[in-house]
């Protein structure tokens, strides 16, 4: 959302304009920027959209770009970047917008540092969903958080960044449960309750 209004108040436009699933969508693939073909008992086709090339908007709002006349970008090229290198673009000069920067952070802070703003969900891992929800309710206010193996698909300094984040939670009063199985994170927990000793119904003694 700020950076739809970033981009609509630089333009003087709507915001709506910027979002593939609203007005500024393709009229041809629908701001998917594939177009399914049914091929009966084959599996669908999905091509390329040719109208938009796949960048999903319409060629119009392509014109409008952010970022004033040193680094202009149009909404495509913003949505191709990946978190770090949007949390930079949207730190300085003409591009700076203190809204998008503050959630950018929180989304590196919890190891997504390399997925790209317009990424699709489904594209994405459990491990990162959850991070994902992690750094949207860390915007509220919370007391418990509870994460199911966050550190899945984690390199092993992202995981450290991981547990510096947890850290920071605690320390702002907030309990954390972590279900994990990775080692760094058991031997950085305050205790440990572990259930076992096997999985299934030769399970569950604490």
């Amino acid at each position: 959302d700020p950076i739809r209004k970033a981009f609509a108040k630089a333009n003087d436009v709507k915001p709506a304009l910027f979002s593939s699933n609203s007005e500024g969508a393709c009229p041809s693939c629908k701001g998917a920027g594939v177009i399914f073909t049914e091929l009966g008992i084959m599996d669908t086709v999905e091509t390329p959209c040719e109208e938009c090339e796949g960048r999903r908007f319409q060629a119009a709002v392509l014109e409008y770009t952010f970022g004033g006349p040193d680094n202009p970008k149009d909404i495509t090229q913003v949505l191709d970047m990946s978190v770090d290198e949007a949390h930079e673009f949207f730190s300085e000069g003409a591009a700076k917008t203190p809204a998008a920067q503050k959630i950018l952070a929180r989304l590196a802070d919890v190891g997504l540092g390399y997925v790209r703003l317009g990424q699709a969900l489904n594209t994405l891992s459990g491990g990162e969903r959850q991070r994902l929800k992690l750094a949207v309710q860390m915007a509220e206010d919370g007391d418990v958080y509870i994460l199911d193996e966050p550190t899945t698909g984690l390199h092993l300094a992202d995981v450290q960044n991981l547990l510096e984040l947890l850290d920071r939670l605690v320390e702002s009063g907030k309990s954390v449960i972590v279900i994990e199985h990775h080692q760094a994170v058991m031997a950085h927990a305050d205790w440990i309750i572990d259930l076992g000793p096997e999985a299934g119904h030769d399970g569950g003694s604490v």
